[in-house]
């Protein structure tokens, strides 16, 4: 085995020059001056975008070395990462190396490792512990298991039972879900200790949020993996800039469920280009009317307090510095859509909001709405900082939003670990032309290779969130969300797959965690645009310092 991860860490170095190489020819490309030009970095986005991904990768990489000094069946499922990750690298290369400026036989001397990794063979010896050993223990400690036992009882008594009537009526979450929830202390996992909540501050208020996300996206990603992060999102904005009497007003009652939070931020013309949004929140006698239309509000109906990002600054040239945040309280709604109008008789009265949901094919529970506001009023003492708050919206909530980019990855972890599962049973279940799916070679590979990218997304997840506790970790946030995401599609879809005629059934949940995996890698961060303004323009600026 040690010279098996000798042999894993000489190609991972390898690899690693290849990619280093593509960002700097990336940033040579798209300078201008001394500066990487956005302008410049668009027109070479086929490198930029690939350069993302394979940078995501070898990250994920140098995290499963680590993890395989743990023991025989960790070392077997990282050196099988590895070996996936260098083929998918010379995929991406093969053909465009004058693109990447690199040489074609630049990782001849991974080969062999990779040959010997991604044969049938050694897959099919991981396959062989899969039934014993799934996809390898996660390593957290007794605190972490007991937090991962504990939402995990709670996703297969509470959420299991009604998440498959949730998706296919596209229902409402159950009150008893949010209020069980409430019970266990999931709304104050973010929330700091001083206002009523469980966040210690550190690495260990980032693990345990990664934990009981994926076991709850385990239980349903509609229905239980993202009712932790709305609140997350708007506790971490005010936590970074609310003003004491507002951290004391919102955080204990948002950390007892009592506050049920939505997020509205993307608009009609405007999703990852968020510096671009026109919704506008106007100045008037006691606060500010809000005008305009926002979209992708999840849970805007249920919620009873709305994060909402507005322009203050009525200049469109001021981009995103123009932008504030703004708690807006409104009534929780049921069913898929409210309207809602302000007293007229009041100082701040005459406001209207009507919202509508937007049917999607997965995601069902919390839905997503179409919100238009009309002359709607809002407290001034609801801009997140007050006067000191206006323009740095944009600010505030990137603080909430980078951490959701890893929930984001823990999500996609859950839905994956459900996936395998329900593709090894019915695999061990389901016998064809005589003997069970999973003697198949062919079966015995896919889970292997399933096997491995899951443990990599936890490994992967549980180191970012250890950065993002000490201060660092944004990009890698962006990394473990790019990576993760689209491995999620690839597993649900193998997963469905396995099941032949019935995974296209709704008898069987793998259809659902197929179609719930496809939004991953659209919500917190379009693939494309995470990659192409986040991740390369970042690798290019390093290249280039």
């Amino acid at each position: 085995m040690p010279d098996a991860l000798n042999a894993a860490r000489a190609a991972v170095d390898d690899a690693a020059s290849i990619v280093d190489g593509g960002c700097r020819h990336l940033a040579h490309a798209a300078t201008d001056g001394e500066r990487i030009s956005v302008t410049k970095l668009d027109e070479h986005q086929v490198l930029g975008y690939d350069v993302a991904h394979a940078a995501s990768a070898i990250a994920g990489c140098r995290v499963m070395l680590d993890y395989a000094e743990r023991g025989e069946y960790e070392s077997m499922l990282a050196r099988g990462f590895v070996a996936d990750a260098l083929a998918d690298l010379v995929s991406r290369v093969l053909g465009r190396e004058s693109t990447w400026g690199v040489e074609a036989g630049d990782l001849a001397g991974a080969l062999p490792f990779v040959e010997g990794h991604r044969s049938p063979a050694f897959l099919q010896e991981i396959a062989a512990r899969l039934e014993r050993d799934g996809t390898g223990p996660a390593h957290l400690g007794d605190e972490f298991d007991l937090v991962r036992e504990t939402f995990h009882r709670f996703a297969a008594d509470k959420i299991r039972p009604v998440a498959e009537h949730i998706h296919r009526t596209n229902a409402d979450i159950p009150e008893d879900i949010i209020s069980g929830l409430a019970e266990l202390g999931g709304f104050g996992l973010s929330v700091p200790e001083e206002y009523e909540g469980f966040a210690q501050g550190g690495e260990h208020d980032y693990l345990g949020m990664v934990v009981a996300t994926e076991e709850l996206s385990w239980g349903s990603l509609g229905a239980g993996g993202s009712l932790i992060t709305r609140p997350e999102i708007l506790t971490r904005a005010i936590v970074r800039g609310g003003t004491e009497e507002q951290k004391r007003r919102w955080l204990p009652r948002i950390a007892t469920g009592e506050l049920m939070v939505g997020v509205m931020t993307t608009e009609p013309d405007f999703g990852s280009d968020v510096g671009g949004i026109k919704v506008t929140a106007t100045p008037t006698d006691g606060g500010y009317r809000i005008n305009g239309v926002k979209t992708w509000a999840t849970f805007a109906g249920r919620a009873n307090t709305i994060m909402l990002l507005a322009r203050t600054d009525p200049d469109p040239s001021a981009g995103h510095r123009g932008l504030s945040i703004f708690v807006v309280d409104k009534d929780p709604s049921t069913g898929h859509a409210f309207e809602f109008t302000q007293d007229g008789g009041t100082s701040g009265g005459g406001g209207r909001m009507e919202g509508r949901a937007i049917d999607t094919i997965g995601y069902r529970g919390m839905h997503s709405y179409e919100v238009a506001f009309d002359d709607w009023f809002v407290p001034a003492e609801n801009l997140v900082g007050e006067a000191a708050g206006l323009g740095k919206g944009f600010y505030l909530q990137m603080e909430g939003f980078e951490n959701g980019r890893l929930q984001t990855a823990a999500r996609a972890v859950g839905v994956m670990q459900a996936a395998f599962e329900a593709g090894l049973t019915y695999a061990q279940d389901r016998r064809v032309f005589g003997k069970p799916v999973i003697d198949y070679q062919l079966s015995q590979v896919k889970l292997a290779r399933m096997a491995f990218l899951i443990q990599t997304g936890r490994q992967f997840s549980y180191d970012v969130a250890r950065k993002m506790g000490g201060g660092e970790g944004a990009l890698e946030a962006s990394m473990v969300k790019a990576y993760v995401c689209r491995a999620a599609e690839w597993v649900t879809r193998e997963a469905m797959q396995l099941h032949g005629g019935m995974g296209y059934a709704e008898e069987f949940p793998v259809s659902r965690y197929f179609v719930d995996a496809r939004v991953l890698s659209i919500f917190e961060g379009a693939d494309e645009t995470l990659c192409l303004r986040v991740i390369a323009r970042r690798l290019a600026e390093q290249a280039l310092a």
